[in-house]
């Protein structure tokens, strides 16, 4: 027996038509209108009145690392999902490498659909893995659901998942475009990684050099080239360089198929402010300089940057050495993307609207999940409750990340989360969550 209908009012609802005073109805998981803010409520129906705090559509995280089977004392579906839930996030899709075994067959998918199942506190999906050994594999992984395939163009830093050379980038390229796939790339180019200094020790700058913007320009270059050629759906990931940004805007003017994403460490944290051997800051590519992010906000703002993920990739804290050159790279940002980006969007002259269409809706589009991403009827109901006025100071004890290691560290932060719901029902409230009640996701689109 389904329950009473509820129903979710607020003074600022963020609907894809823009923010206003509304009623939204939801039945069975779904909503199924959005009414004036006065609308009667029927008898027999749940009312939250959350006065003004925002109703957000839940937030849509395209790139997570939760490396569970094989590498669960990094983070695991249950960690990772609590901190998705606890920022607003409602459906996250899971990278394919960092577990044991890597997502490159249906055998293994199967492995991480039975993993995942029972931990997840929210919905979760997969992208699958293109390797150079593994072509045979991509349509089958297509056809079980995942929302398309990962590669890397450089060394992964996981023995498990090399990266594609020039060829076998074109033998996937060509095989995943046959079957109408989306190939999402790791775009470094390692001939220009390898000639770059290379500097051990503790000092930013030094790792800064070692992994240069012409890296990132070249191995774009590549990718649109082949894109271009073959009228393929290809996707950059976390992009930090404001140098392809050009070249990204001439292929979207002619028409190639390209999307880029950037990530809320490339905008709200800079290289200057990089503490020596501060390595919760290691990421790869790395946060550049102050004007290097002005320009991923401009891109953002013109639509040359569809979205933002968090690449969320823990380790666990021993990884994290002040040896830059050896210290595992990945920033662990899932539970506090929401604010994080707030902040520094408002700052900006930005507004809610904004954050939502780069997280939720163009995320959830990328994905092909067209249940996700929009407070609109026929939507699941999945919200983020959003005091978005109220400031708070990142404690690292407070994250639900297995390993509480951050750069957000004593950073005040604008936007708490009040509380996430999931398909209608509240899955995290003021600190406390409920059991477990995600759902696996197959792409829709």
């Amino acid at each position: 027996m389904s329950e009473a209908p509820l129903v979710l009012r607020s003074t600022r609802v963020v609907t894809p038509e823009g923010t206003r005073a509304a009623t939204v109805a939801v039945s069975d998981g779904t909503i199924t209108a959005v009414l004036p803010h006065d609308t009667p409520v029927p008898p027999g129906t749940r009312l939250e009145d959350l006065g003004d705090d925002v109703l957000l559509p839940g937030l849509v995280d395209t790139h997570v690392h939760v490396n569970d089977p094989g590498r669960t004392a990094w983070e695991g579906f249950w960690t990772a999902t609590r901190a998705a839930a606890a920022g607003g996030v409602t459906t996250l899709v899971d990278m394919p490498l960092n577990s044991l075994p890597p997502t490159t067959t249906v055998d293994h998918l199967r492995t991480k659909r039975r993993v995942a199942a029972p931990k997840a506190h929210v919905d979760v999906g997969f992208w699958g893995g293109a390797l150079p050994d593994n072509v045979k594999d991509l349509r089958p992984l297509h056809e079980a659901g995942v929302h398309g395939f990962k590669a890397f163009l450089s060394p992964s830093g996981v023995d498990e998942f090399p990266h594609l050379d020039p060829a076998h980038l074109a033998r996937s390229l060509a095989e995943i475009t046959a079957f109408g796939g989306l190939l999402i790339v790791h775009a470094e180019d390692p001939h220009r990684l390898d000639a770059a200094p290379q500097r051990g020790g503790p000092r930013y700058a030094d790792f800064l050099a070692s992994r240069p913007r012409a890296a990132e320009d070249s191995a774009i270059a590549q990718l649109i080239s082949l894109a271009r050629e073959s009228d393929a759906r290809v996707h950059v990931l976390h992009l930090s360089s404001a140098d392809a940004l050009p070249l990204i805007a001439a292929a979207k003017a002619d028409g190639v198929r390209v999307t880029v994403e950037t990530c809320p460490h490339y905008l709200t944290l800079t290289a200057e402010e990089v503490p020596d051997g501060a390595s919760e800051f290691k990421c790869c590519p790395p946060i550049r300089e102050a004007a290097n992010q002005d320009l991923l906000w401009q891109a953002l703002a013109d639509g040359t940057v569809d979205c933002v993920v968090t690449d969320h990739s823990p380790s666990t804290a021993d990884l994290k050495t002040a040896d830059f050159a050896t210290a595992w790279g990945g920033i662990s940002g899932l539970q506090l993307s929401l604010p994080a980006v707030w902040t520094e969007a408002r700052r900006r002259g930005h507004d809610l609207t904004d954050v939502v269409r780069w997280m939720s809706a163009r995320t959830a589009a990328l994905a092909g999940l067209d249940r996700k991403g929009a407070i609109a009827p026929g939507r699941d109901a999945d919200f983020a409750v959003l005091a978005a006025d109220e400031t708070f100071t990142v404690d690292p004890a407070a994250l639900h990340h297995r390993n509480r290691v951050t750069a957000y560290a004593g950073r005040t932060l604008h936007g708490v989360v009040r509380s996430t719901w999931l398909r209608g029902e509240r899955v995290f409230s003021e600190g406390e969550f409920t059991p477990p009640k995600g759902r696996l996701l197959s792409r829709t689109g």
